[in-house]
């Protein structure tokens, strides 16, 4: 039987457990990455686990997010981030030379490396056949010690590619129909492997849009081969002697096949409020469009740009529409200079904005009261661009461009007419402009132990778990529906972003947009639970979605399902997730209702546990869905317990 190249990656960095699917296996991790406002909670941890240096090929450090600077704990984390950079022995990318992903794979990505990130569009490297897994900032710290990290072995889906894409038709499109199929949660427990003749068409910067947002469906991953189309984009990139061919077998064997016709597809939409409520473009109702962002690591290539700039040419951004625009690199930034597209642009009235993540975040940009926000980038849960009120569409950056122009819903060729073939001549850089002068290489070990961490007032300390009692009686701080996000748990923008490196701070807007008295609540109880629907926890791998409702006492999540990096972020950090077994339970529980668990530390291990509701009477089961790994951490009290009673133990063993 043949293999898929997924199974083939995963083997070649196999160190124990199961390789069948569902079921637990570790690996080594080649690579890491980090961003600035996740990134300071990952430092202190590696500083608490007290190691010298990173065990890694090659970690990266990117000030990237919030380059806004609204006082001064950002700078201070920058600053912070940046010495412990130095001190451990890792790369920095310094603010203005891009977003994480797209540095990433331009610069340091390799095929055939396995790579975990603190950021849930970390696939975005699967564009050139590497294996890119987001987790939470805690699991990129323990990847960084160089343990070999847990996995639950992947299904493997085939995504097989014919055709190729129309004129004004872009790989959002491609994605934005997977998500169409699968939805936000159908792709949890899988890697997504596109192949066939529609594949090897695609532009690795088109392929990266998809494995970018691939995130989206709840995936573990997605990836693309490492074939000619990526020998060309790391020759392009200087880069040619870090290409290795890397295919499925002919005869791969997969545990699910999905085929899409690429000359079948049409412009499509994401409409309020989650990716997957996907329509045809020209079926979306025609409202009047305030707000235009063509940016994000997701939809801001060379080519992107360059054809939102084809769509501008002699035509104006609508007097009621604010138009900007974020690319995704310095490098992209140059190369569009350069060839006069950034020039379209600006005649066209397009607002260029700091090369950064940004409004993708709600860090600037924020739409208008009930305002309808049109945007390239992947994520449109409410309140995720800053406005809990506003609509949030995601497009093409040639959907965007038309849009933009018309002050409504509008697709490329409705600007374009007959002329629209002119799209399909446009294509990535033969040479990339190569400077890598705002990358900080890691200094040599004997130097680096002089460095000095420079804390900011604001870094506070890393808030440690306790270790789980036998006996928890608590009562429920927050019922919460379905689909709850990373953003409602805790909110974005440049404000909030620039809490993060401050638990005790950054706690009390818990909740703040989704139930603003949660965290007052919370810290009365002092100990308490949290019920949920569905895909709890969706959306970005930001970990103080964990440690702020661990901080304010929070033991437990019961939810009906929970989304994967979420849950291991709750894990890691010392809340028990479980699962309804009969998800009719949820009805029953209220708010302030006492729950309470005899013999819990028994009861863990074997994955079921009794909750009693003292409060309305009755027993109810829930099931954990954990592996022998997270079992462990769970007992332990988190990960970092976990991990430093691991690294005394080989200290041990190798003395």
């Amino acid at each position: 039987m043949g293999k898929s190249l997924t199974r083939k990656i995963i083997e070649s960095h196999y160190v124990s457990g199961s390789m069948v699917p569902g079921e637990e296996v570790f690996i080594k991790v080649d690579q890491t990455l980090t961003h600035d406002i996740n990134a300071v909670m990952t430092y202190l941890a590696f500083e608490a686990i007290g190691l010298k240096r990173v065990n890694t090929e090659c970690s990266v450090s990117y000030l990237d997010h919030n380059l806004l600077y609204v006082d001064f704990k950002t700078p201070d984390d920058h600053i912070y981030l940046q010495s412990a950079a130095k001190k451990f022995g890792v790369y920095v990318s310094r603010p203005g030379n891009g977003i994480c992903h797209t540095v990433h794979v331009s610069r340091f990505g390799k095929p055939g490396k396995i790579s975990m990130g603190g950021d849930s569009h970390t696939p975005h490297g699967g564009s050139i056949g590497m294996l890119c897994i987001g987790v939470g900032g805690m699991d990129v710290a323990t990847a960084m010690t160089g343990v070999p990290m847990r996995l639950k072995m992947p299904r493997v889906i085939q995504v097989n590619l014919t055709g190729r894409l129309k004129p004004g038709v872009n790989a959002k499109e491609v994605i934005l129909e997977m998500l169409r199929r699968v939805t936000i949660k159908g792709g949890l427990g899988n890697v997504y492997e596109y192949t066939g003749e529609g594949a090897a068409a695609l532009e690795v910067p088109q392929r990266a849009t998809i494995t970018n947002m691939g995130a989206e469906m709840g995936a573990t991953t997605s990836i693309f081969p490492a074939d000619e189309q990526v020998h060309k984009f790391l020759k392009a990139q200087g880069r040619e002697e870090d290409y290795v061919e890397l295919l499925p077998d002919e005869d791969a064997v997969y545990d699910e096949r999905i085929d899409i016709d690429l000359s079948e597809l049409d412009p499509l939409i994401s409409c309020p409020h989650q990716p997957d409520n996907v329509i045809p473009l020209s079926e979306v109702e025609r409202q009047p469009v305030q707000q235009v962002f063509i940016g994000s690591c997701t939809n801001t290539s060379y080519a992107d740009v360059a054809k939102a700039a084809l769509v501008f040419k002699g035509h104006h951004v609508n007097e009621n529409v604010s138009c900007t625009c974020g690319i995704a690199s310095r490098q992209t930034y140059k190369e569009l200079l350069r060839d006069g597209y950034i020039d379209m642009l600006l005649d066209a009235g397009v607002r260029m904005l700091e090369i950064s993540c940004g409004p993708c975040c709600a860090i600037g940009q924020t739409p208008a009261t009930e305002g309808i926000a049109v945007r390239t980038s992947n994520r449109n849960f409410k309140g995720r661009a800053g406005n809990p009120n506003a609509k949030i569409y995601l497009v093409s950056p040639e959907s965007a461009a038309a849009t933009a122009i018309k002050g409504t819903f509008a697709s490329a060729e409705e600007i374009l007419g007959e002329d629209i073939g002119i799209l399909n001549e446009v294509h990535e850089p033969e040479n990339y402009i190569v400077d890598d002068s705002m990358l900080i290489k890691p200094l040599p070990e004997e130097e680096a132990e002089k460095v000095e961490i420079v804390r900011g007032p604001n870094i506070k300390f890393l808030p440690i778990p306790e270790e789980p009692q036998q006996h928890l009686c608590a009562p429920v701080s927050l019922k919460g529906g379905n689909n709850i996000s990373t953003d409602d748990i805790t909110p974005a923008s440049a404000e909030f972003s620039s809490m993060r490196s401050n638990i005790p701070l950054m706690s009390q807007y818990c909740y703040h947009r989704y139930a603003p008295d949660f965290a007052a609540r919370a810290k009365e109880l002092g100990t308490s639970i949290i019920i949920g629907g569905e895909n709890y926890g969706q959306g970005s791998s930001r970990e103080h979605a964990a440690i702020n409702p661990m901080y304010l006492g929070v033991k437990c999540v019961i939810a009906k399902s929970i989304a994967r990096i979420h849950k291991g972020n709750l894990v890691n950090h010392g809340i028990i997730p479980m699962l309804f077994e009969n998800p009719a339970i949820y009805d029953k529980i209220d708010l302030f209702d006492e729950l309470e668990i005899d013999n819990l530390l028994d009861q863990v291990p074997t994955r079921r546990v009794e909750v009693k509701n003292k409060t309305k009477g009755f027993s109810f089961m829930v099931r954990l869905d954990l592996s022998d790994n997270e079992v462990e951490v769970v007992l332990c009290g988190g990960q970092l317990r976990y991990l430093k009673k691991q690294l005394a133990k080989m200290e041990e063993e190798n003395a």
